[in-house]
């Protein structure tokens, strides 16, 4: 439970720098997603997921 803890915690520090030091930069992000089609939104979505199991899973095995 505490694994989990950290990570949404280290998601929240990061999604905050981000809006907090360029937030047009993250409205144009949204643009650019909202002009992709949704299946492509989809699988990088999926990417995105399956890319921080690995990551959680990497640091979880190296000690953190």
């Amino acid at each position: 439970m505490g694994l989990i803890l950290l990570a949404f915690g280290l998601v929240l520090i990061v999604e905050g720098l981000a809006y907090a030091l360029a937030p047009l930069l993250i409205e144009r992000m949204l643009e650019t997603l909202r002009s992709l089609p949704e299946q492509a939104r989809r699988l990088a979505g999926l990417l995105s997921v399956v890319s921080g199991f690995l990551l959680l899973w990497g640091a979880y095995q190296v000690g953190f």
